[in-house]
């Protein structure tokens, strides 16, 4: 839903459904996950509802963490996508949210995954390490755009980081970043193909770790931003291109790449 936020739930999943999405990834609050479940059922679409911690104070952050997970967790989506803790929070009190997380994915039955993200606990490739080591249960969404974005490369110097995420990433959020932004302007820009290429070998390694378990499926969330994410002119704010077509396009690329 994200740059979508002008149409009624309805309206958009009709809209994706016509371009061949299987389903969509929702922030959705506490008076709109009844309505986004339904109409996700109703239009046949998959659904992936997002959970966030709230406010700097960790007692609070907390507490809201878990309300919020158990709260979506009743809704039965696909799986729980989840913006975990801070990069200022310790070691101590982000382990103690992802357990917070096991707990209720246990509860539930419905799986949490932990988003690799800036300001959240996983801000970085080598950040993410010390938890990947410590809690060998953490699985992740990845959206390595972010690593890029801070560590100003593509991580090439740092492959084994990235390959231990890898190995425990069972979503993907397909956005391009480069080194100075999470998002390219347009990944069908020849100038980004090095960009693209890079992120599609993760996305490979990821689906070919799933292929070879025999997993039943592997979600891709087309995650390309709208203006802010996207970069605009000045002072028109006019975006330099259209979010829409280039998650389109970024659905298409992928399926074709992968054949499927």
């Amino acid at each position: 839903m994200w740059g979508m936020e002008n149409l009624s739930y309805s309206e958009a999943a009709k809209r994706v459904k016509a371009v061949g999405y299987d389903g969509m990834e929702i922030s959705a609050g506490p008076d709109k996950r009844k309505e986004a479940t339904q109409v996700m059922h109703d239009n046949g679409l998959d659904l992936i509802l997002m959970a966030f911690g709230g406010g700097s104070d960790f007692a609070e952050h907390k507490k809201k963490y878990h309300d919020d997970l158990l709260d979506i967790a009743s809704y039965k989506p696909m799986f729980i996508n989840a913006h975990t803790g801070h990069d200022y929070f310790t070691f101590e009190q982000n382990a103690e949210l992802i357990q917070t997380a096991a707990d209720v994915e246990k509860q539930t039955g419905v799986r949490i995954l932990h988003e690799t993200h800036r300001g959240r606990f996983s801000y970085s490739a080598p950040a993410i390490q010390y938890y990947l080591l410590k809690l060998p249960n953490l699985r992740l969404t990845a959206d390595y755009s972010h690593w890029v974005n801070v560590a100003e490369s593509y991580l090439s110097d740092q492959a084994q980081n990235v390959n231990r995420a890898i190995a425990v990433s069972d979503h993907i959020h397909c956005r391009v970043g480069h080194p100075e932004g999470p998002q390219v302007n347009d990944p069908r820009a020849p100038e980004w193909k090095d960009a693209l290429e890079s992120h599609a070998k993760w996305w490979d390694a990821i689906r070919d770790r799933h292929q070879k378990a025999n997993a039943p499926a592997l979600t891709v969330t087309c995650e390309f931003g709208p203006a802010g994410y996207l970069p605009t002119l000045p002072y028109t704010q006019q975006p330099v291109a259209s979010q829409w077509d280039v998650n389109v396009f970024m659905k298409d690329y992928l399926k074709k790449r992968w054949k499927v």
